[in-house]
């Protein structure tokens, strides 16, 4: 359901989307692991998983939905959990597709300066290596619509948590602060286990938060070893 598309007694209505990236995954070979299977939270990526859930016991959750990767998958798990809930699959929130996935893009193997890998370099703007930004903030959209209105029609109302990615979730907040889309991946304000927070009263976005209830885990936080 789109904002134009909102009923008549839902314009009132407040509804919060956490969006939540998944926590640290086990990547021993720092692989570009995109959409592959198999990938699961490592020790510290669990624990994670467990503060974000502490840091939502008390919010009134009534959805929780994720991707169908299994880092997703556990990183929701704690939570649906604490609450009771089950956990919707949801892969409109799935990871961008990349061209080099399964591959040490980006870590001294030389890919940036490879002439293979040339003809998928020459538009970063769309990017030319991977799915268009448009078609991710598309669909990322389509499924935050799509929870709003299931967690009135099919369950009992509440916020909303939805368990992403990095790409996804960045993409989805350049576009609704109406920003332009393809910008410099080191600049990403998501960090792991970290909650872009929408609210909404009716069809308008009223503002979007962002928190990290899993800051002192971070590789590198003070409190514990770099990653």
């Amino acid at each position: 359901m789109t904002a134009s598309q909102t009923p008549a007694d839902a314009r009132g209505r407040r509804d919060v989307v956490h969006l939540l990236r998944h926590g640290e995954v086990e990547n021993p070979e720092c692989l570009l692991y995109g959409r592959r299977p198999g990938y699961h939270l490592s020790a510290r990526g669990r624990a994670m998983a467990e503060l974000v859930a502490e840091h939502l016991a008390d919010a009134p959750i009534g959805l929780v939905t994720a991707s169908s990767l299994e880092r997703a998958q556990e990183t929701a798990a704690p939570i649906a959990a604490a609450h009771n809930l089950g956990v919707h699959v949801d892969d409109r929130v799935i990871e961008a597709g990349n061209h080099f996935e399964g591959k040490r893009f980006g870590h001294g193997d030389g890919s940036l300066t490879h002439p293979a890998n040339w003809r998928l370099l020459y538009n970063p703007m769309r990017p030319s290596w991977g799915e268009p930004y448009e078609r991710i903030a598309a669909r990322m959209l389509a499924a935050i619509d799509s929870a709003r209105t299931a967690v009135h029609e099919l369950y009992d109302g509440g916020e909303i948590v939805i368990v992403s990615h990095q790409l996804p979730i960045w993409t989805i907040r350049r576009f609704l602060e109406g920003r332009r889309m393809w910008h410099d991946p080191r600049n990403r304000q998501c960090s792991l286990a970290s909650l872009t927070t929408l609210t909404y009263v009716g069809d308008r976005l009223e503002s979007i938060g962002y928190s990290e209830p899993a800051a002192a885990l971070l590789p590198g936080a003070a409190t514990v070893p770099g990653a």
